[in-house]
């Protein structure tokens, strides 16, 4: 679970680093890396956006877990660590 979390994290902040870079200085991050201009897809980057997409669904899908947990009582690794 640990390794999934970690490569959620770092997908997430290539995404947040893409659209920033898109939105300061129209440099599109991951089409650079797989060899296209601005704006342009290919399948590589079409696969790396669609992974950016999903660890976006399964950080909101943990962060809502914790929260049910937390709003229930349930024991969290956040709130035992006080």
């Amino acid at each position: 679970m640990k390794t999934l979390n970690a490569l959620a994290a770092a997908l997430l902040i290539v995404g947040g680093l893409n659209w920033g870079l898109v939105a300061l200085a129209e440099f599109d991050l991951v089409a650079w890396l797989v060899g296209e201009d601005f704006g342009q897809t290919n399948v590589a980057s079409r696969i790396v956006y669609a992974l950016v997409g999903l660890a976006a669904v399964y950080a909101s899908a943990q962060l809502a877990s914790r929260r049910i947990s937390i709003s229930t009582g349930g024991a969290s690794s956040a709130s035992t660590q006080a």
